[in-house]
Parts: C-alpha cells; sequence; structure tokens
C-alpha cells in the first residue's frame, strides 16, 4: 500500500523523547480530507488528549479548502482518533504517569485513508536538548573531515 507523508512534526522529536509509536484512523470532514490531499496541516502545537474513553487530536491545523465556499471546517477543531480499545486503555495508563503525553509525529494518506501517527513522548529536559545538540554537531563535524579527507 503506498504512503504518502502529509506533514511531519519535527518539533516533537527535539521536545521529546519517543517511547511508542501507534497508527490511528482520523475522522475528517469533506473540506478537511481535501485540505490534508493537499498537504495543507500543521502537526507543530498539536497533542493527544484522552477523554471520555476516547482520544481527540487537539490544537492541529488543517487549512480551510478554498472551494469549500460557507461549508468549510473550524482549523483547530478537535478531531476523534480511531484506535483499539487496548491501545486508548494503554496510553491512558501511560499518560497518567509523570511526565508522559501523546503527541503526533507525522500525517498521512495510506490508500486511501488518512493516518496520523502518534507517540507515547517523555519530556526532555534542557541539558538533554543541549546533549542532543552537542551530538549533531560532533557528527556534522566528523562526516566533514571525512568529506575533506577523500
Amino acid at each position: 500500500m503506498d504512503i504518502k507523508v502529509v506533514a511531519t512534526n519535527p518539533k516533537a522529536y527535539h521536545d521529546y523523547s519517543i517511547e511508542d509509536k501507534y497508527e490511528a484512523g482520523i475522522v475528517l470532514t469533506g473540506s478537511e480530507i481535501k485540505s490534508v490531499r493537499a498537504g495543507r496541516v500543521n502537526l507543530r502545537d498539536g497533542f493527544v488528549l484522552i477523554k471520555d474513553g476516547e482520544a481527540w487530536l487537539m490544537n492541529t491545523h488543517i487549512a480551510p479548502y478554498k472551494q469549500a465556499g460557507r461549508q468549510g471546517h473550524d482549523p483547530r477543531r478537535p478531531r476523534k482518533l480511531l484506535l483499539h480499545r487496548y491501545q486508548i486503555n494503554r496510553l491512558m495508563g501511560r499518560v497518567q504517569e509523570k511526565g508522559y503525553t501523546i503527541v503526533p509525529l507525522r500525517m498521512y494518506l495510506k490508500g486511501k485513508w488518512a493516518k496520523v501517527e502518534i507517540a507515547l513522548a517523555k519530556g526532555k529536559k534542557l541539558y538533554d536538548k543541549r546533549r542532543a545538540i552537542a551530538e549533531r554537531e560532533a557528527e556534522r563535524k566528523i562526516r566533514r573531515a571525512l568529506r575533506e579527507m577523500y
């Protein structure tokens, strides 16, 4: 099955250490799926909230579809995620622990369906972020030195 990545969330990898990943379906209206197919999605500030035994994608921006006219949609409305009951229960149990949250990593089209890859994540401390930046810089210097040698 072909996968077309529509949006990614690189900020999630910088701010959180990712532990588990899940694929979730997403309930969209007609104008929303048209915007998703056009790639007009921003996951940067998004997060997942579990309320009344259901998972909801919050604060994710899907731009209004211009041709929809008056029947458009609210760009930041909560959108229901489709997960199995055992997955929701597992996520709910882990989120209640200190420091855990659920963040969207990427949105993609799998065949004709829109999917969201969500992850159970733990917030990084400032010193962890600094260490990651230092490691990335060191690796970049090594690659540059190797390239100059050959």
